[in-house]
């Protein structure tokens, strides 16, 4: 008789033939049930009998496998006519299979981030923004494991589990899909603001002064992420934060009046109560732009009051306006560079992260907000306490013509400026107000109607349940298709030798249709939810009509003006492994490009009128995933030349990084997919050397993407920085220009700060694997031939 059986790890153990009845009966149960009737155990047992009965005439003198077992399961059932309960038992026996995977490959991701350095670990670098050998790092890294594994296992539909296993696409943010939450958000402060708000810790008044609100921004942004899986934004900074320049100038004014009446006319007065009465009379206050009826009326209460002349109180006003207009100017600019460093230093999530944070700005005119954004923009050129780079909030500058772009365009200084910090420190990004598909909702008298991005990329604006509007909304959850294991299935370089057009198409529609209803499943996670669950994000009203939600209600209602996208990855090497060449190569090959992407816009167009829910398509930011499907490509497919023979897909729709092409060229054949990511795109070009020494190169590549449709772009250079004398700029042959020191004989390495994906997110020695050899690979566009190549 059997008594033992050999597991699949090698152990032999006691053989349990009650093991054998249950997983019959379960899968006779799932059979009965299917036809309105019960399983019988006792039947169960027999079969079970049976089953050992063979065992023990075919493995007389050996230990059987699990496996062998299992076959004589199945072998038995199909004799004994239980045909049905056999492929339910294969189905058990296969979904058992996948879940002792995951199990084991949980143990052996838990085994790595505890042992291994983050250095070797690509795993502990699968997010920038992580030091994965900090206490805190680490335990958020073991989290995102174990909820990952268990979201595969136990939420989401197998068939859906199983895809991104396979690597025919990618889920992501999978560890907090459980939690129900969502990707990103750009942040209504005016709303936030007004009548102060709570972080669950303590109620923050309103704020008073520029000072004010400046911590309070980057307090909202810090207790935002801690409800949110992605990044925070902040749409329209310049607008929100001019408010707070207002209020500091008017209590300076007051102050400065209050010292004028004593220095200059030698009396004292309540001036606090003065410009009171005349801000009633009036219905105006104190400006930086000051209001000609408010000064003509105070200056009449000046006079009567104080019983003093014209002259003495032209004096006065002199005195005070300018002392006050630089008293704010100072105030403005600390308020922003303690923004910028509170942003770099502050903790979420367990202090394992600094927020992900970006801001918009660039179109208000007014006095007050165009003194917020040139102190805002010095501030980030003065960089933090040593002279570094800061890594966040990622400044992103609208452009607009009429607003900025040409001379004499009110805040065309400011352009000029943004061209300057950005050649030297990074950022500013730029976002086009004048694409055509951000300009068609733009209304000029109101500024919730430009668009806004996030740095990573992310785009949210049409709305099929309200109104077009970044502002209070966000993106749901995306999912990634991976483009060129369908071109390898399909194309040339596959088994069939020749371009499959009809078959490539009808697979991609099936992937589409998948992905959609997995994001669909997801928002059903998402949206039975309570605001509860969000105590700022939904409770403080910051979320899109969350405000009109109580504490127990779920979340149906506003995560339908979320948008649910479909990314993908690597259409360049989709291209090659379909035609032999990508769309740097040839007019055909970009041709076909976009028939692809504009395809995935109009499935995702069919599903936003079919669902009523805003399904959008994002040219995916692949920070994470920018190796992973290149490995399991490379493994079921082999190393193909042109599509798996780097440690990477090139990132959504861009040329290659390392094929020669230049600057403007680049830009001219990634412009035309922008209008067609309608959930988020950038275009970006890599600049070699030291671009302050060409300003004008540097502002000419950016006024090509915005003539090119462009709809996001940046230009990347190196940041370099010697920690130990402090320098900042480009260091070439690892020799500190400043001084001399040679980085190669010394334990102190430089800090070389590098973009990825729209975000910076640090020094090169914290990229995972994929991000570091693409980054590698970057062709340098040189800096001082920018402007000939055109």
């Amino acid at each position: 008789m059997i008594e033992k059986i050999q597991k699949r790890d090698g152990r032999v153990i006691t053989f349990v033939p009650e093991k054998i009845t249950r997983a019959i009966f379960l899968a006779a149960s799932a059979v009965a049930k299917e036809d309105g009737g019960e399983a019988d155990y006792e039947m169960a047992e027999r079969l079970t009998d049976q089953v050992t009965g063979y065992i023990n005439s075919v493995y007389k003198r050996t230990v059987p496998s699990v496996e062998q077992v299992q076959d004589a399961v199945v072998r038995v059932l199909i004799e004994t006519g239980h045909a049905k309960t056999s492929e339910a038992y294969i189905l058990y026996r296969s979904e058992r299979t996948r879940v002792r995977n995951l199990r084991t490959r949980l143990m052996k991701s838990i085994e790595e981030i505890t042992f291994s350095d983050a250095k070797d670990s690509d795993m502990k670098r699968d997010n920038a923004n992580i030091d994965g050998n900090t206490a805190m790092g680490t335990m958020l890294q073991y989290g995102s494991a174990v909820s990952k594994e268990y979201c595969l296992s136990q939420v989401i539909n197998p068939k859906y589990a199983k895809m991104h296993e396979a690597g025919d696409i990618h889920i992501h943010d999978l560890d907090f899909m459980n939690m129900g939450t969502l990707t990103c958000c750009q942040i209504d402060l005016d709303k936030l603001f007004h009548g102060g708000f709570s972080t669950g810790h303590g109620f923050l008044r309103e704020p008073q002064d520029i000072s004010s609100y400046a911590a309070l921004a980057a307090i909202a942004v810090q207790s935002n992420q801690n409800d949110q899986h992605g990044g925070q934004s902040i749409p329209a900074f310049d607008f929100y934060l001019a408010k707070g320049v207002a209020k500091t100038f008017r209590k300076l004014y007051i102050n400065n009046l209050q010292k004028a009446t004593e220095l200059i006319a030698g009396k004292t007065t309540d001036i606090k109560d003065m410009v009171k009465r005349v801000e009633g009379l009036t219905k105006k206050k104190p400006t930086l732009d000051m209001d000609y009826e408010f000064l003509d009326a105070l200056n009449e209460e000046l006079k009567k009051e104080l019983n003093i002349s014209d002259e003495t109180v032209k004096n006065m006003n002199t005195f005070t306006y300018k002392e006050a207009r630089n008293e704010t100017d100072k105030a403005t600019y600390q308020a922003m560079e303690g923004f910028i460093h509170n942003l770099n230093t502050m903790h979420s999530r367990a202090g394992a992260q600094v927020p992900f944070s970006s801001i918009n700005f660039g179109t208000d005119t007014s006095v007050e907000g165009r003194m917020l954004m040139k102190n805002l923009l010095l501030a980030q050129e003065a960089g933090l306490g040593n002279g570094e780079t800061p890594i966040f909030p990622i400044l992103i500058f609208k452009v607009k013509e009429g607003v900025n772009y040409n001379p004499g365009d009110p805040n065309y200084d400011l352009f000029q400026l943004s061209i300057r910090v950005s050649a030297k420190r990074l950022f500013p990004n730029f976002v086009f107000v004048d694409a055509p598909y951000n300009l068609q909702y733009y209304d000029p008298n109101d500024f919730t109607t430009e668009i806004a991005t996030m740095g990573c990329r992310t785009r949210v604006f049409a709305n099929v349940n309200g109104k077009a509007t970044p502002v209070g909304r966000g993106n749901n959850s995306f999912t990634t298709i991976n483009l060129p294991r369908l071109g390898i299935k399909h194309g040339v370089v596959g088994k069939k030798g020749f371009f499959d057009k009809s078959a490539f198409f009808q697979e991609l529609d099936e992937e589409l249709e998948l992905v959609i209803s997995q994001l669909m499943e997801r928002g059903g996670i998402q949206s039975g939810k309570r605001v509860k669950n969000f105590p700022f994000l939904m409770g403080q009203g910051v979320w899109l009509e969350s405000e009109n939600l109580d504490w127990d209600d779920t979340l149906e209602e506003v995560v339908k003006h979320g948008t649910f996208s479909v990314g993908f990855i690597g259409l360049a090497e989709c291209l090659v492994a379909l035609i032999g060449e990508h769309h740097g190569e040839s007019e055909a090959a970009q041709e076909l490009g976009l028939e692809i992407i504009g395809y995935m816009r109009q499935k995702c167009d069919e599903a936003t009128d079919k669902f009523k829910l805003n399904f959008t398509v994002i040219a995916t930011p692949a920070e994470g995933l920018s190796g992973r499907f290149t490995r399991i490509d490379k493994k079921k497919y082999g190393e193909i030349r042109g599509v798996t023979d780097r440690e990477y897909y090139t990132n959504s729709n861009h040329v290659p990084v390392y094929y020669p092409i230049s600057a403007y060229d680049k830009i001219n054949k990634e412009a035309p997919y922008h209008e067609l990511t309608n959930a988020g795109h950038i275009a970006y070009v890599e600049l070699d050397g030291d671009p302050i020494k060409n300003l004008d190169a540097f502002e000419a590549v950016v006024r090509h993407m915005k003539e090119s449709g462009v709809g996001y772009g940046s230009i990347n250079h190196p940041v370099d920085r010697d920690p130990i004398c402090g320098f900042s700029g480009v260091i070439d042959d690892n020799i500190c220009p400043k001084c001399g020191r040679d980085e190669n004989k010394s334990s102190v390495k430089f800090d070389r700060i590098r973009r990825i994906t729209g975000y910076l997110v640090g020094t090169l020695d914290r990229f995972n694997d994929g991000k570091a050899a693409e980054e590698r690979e970057r062709l340098k566009h040189n800096v001082y031939e920018s402007q000939s190549s055109k």
